[in-house]
């Protein structure tokens, strides 16, 4: 195995949910559903914007605008790194694997992300919202390994999604179902494969 490719939200980016309120977790608990609502998706994929993703939050949800920009702020600030992961991340680059993301995220929440230093590891990336596709439409996993040179049989791709591991493995890539209830496992499972 010489390259790894991580998805963003629930693998290295998650909320800990001590900081979450009730409130705040019902809000989003389409998240966790097996397959996104439409308006998210379109939100991922760069071809609705903040505001209109808001109205529909509003309505869904029942809610004033001014509720829903403060949860839709709230959920981008929370975001932080999965401290198993980061340091997996870390682990990989000294290793010297050739590290990617391919991941379905919005432009403000990837603008957050990308602040934090362990994105500094990654050799090259794939987001959603820049290239009007999400996972685990094909296109998307075509972009990655094309603009990457990536061989599949190389590449181990790490999602907790099934289905967009399915759509990789398709594509001849290596899977690994990452398990966000349980991320030191998880990564311990990793570390045991990949070092």
């Amino acid at each position: 195995m010489k390259n790894v490719v991580f998805d963003l939200g629930g693998v290295l980016f998650a909320r800990d949910a001590r900081k979450c309120t009730p409130d705040f977790v019902r809000f989003f608990e389409f998240v966790r559903a097996p397959q996104m609502p439409h308006f998210w998706e379109e939100y991922d994929r760069g071809t609705w914007s903040l505001d209109r993703t808001a109205d529909e939050l509003c309505r869904i949800n029942g809610c004033t605008r001014e509720e829903c920009d403060r949860y839709l702020a709230r959920a981008i600030s929370l975001q932080e790194p999965v401290r198993p992961t980061e340091q997996l991340v870390g682990a990989l680059r000294e290793a010297g694997y050739g590290l990617y993301v391919l991941s379905n995220m919005s432009r403000e929440f990837i603008d957050y992300l990308r602040t934090f230093p362990v994105y500094g590891h990654f050799d090259g990336e794939v987001v959603s919202c820049e290239v009007h596709t999400v996972k685990p439409e094909p296109r998307i996993y075509e972009i990655l390994l094309d603009r990457y040179a990536l061989q599949p049989s190389e590449t181990l791709f790490i999602d907790d999604r099934p289905a967009n591991l399915e759509t990789a493995a398709r594509f001849g890539l290596r899977t690994f179902l990452f398990r966000y209830d349980a991320p030191c496992e998880s990564c311990d499972e990793l570390r045991r494969m990949l070092l």
